[in-house]
């Protein structure tokens, strides 16, 4: 594997060296640091109150179900179009 040699100030080191795991190489800090991460669904927990979550499935619920009805509505004149 090709290796690159990096200046860095002490500050910079010492705050990385925190972050370093046991047997864990300043390559792999680095790596996880800067690892586009996708978040998780359990991230989020306790951000918004029980309340506007039950309004927010709510919402997405009824989105959903315009959705569909509009993908129907199309379906049903695509299907006239052709016959």
């Amino acid at each position: 594997m090709a290796t690159k040699t990096i200046t860095i100030t002490e500050k910079a080191y010492d705050r990385l060296a925190k972050l370093k795991k046991e047997r864990e190489s300043f390559s792999l800090v680095i790596e996880r640091l800067t690892k586009k991460n996708k978040p998780k669904l359990r991230d989020f927990h306790g951000i918004i109150s029980k309340e506007f979550g039950d309004e927010l499935e709510k919402s997405i619920l009824e989105g959903r179900k315009l959705h569909r009805k509009m993908h129907e509505k199309r379906h049903k004149k695509l299907m006239e179009a052709f016959q």
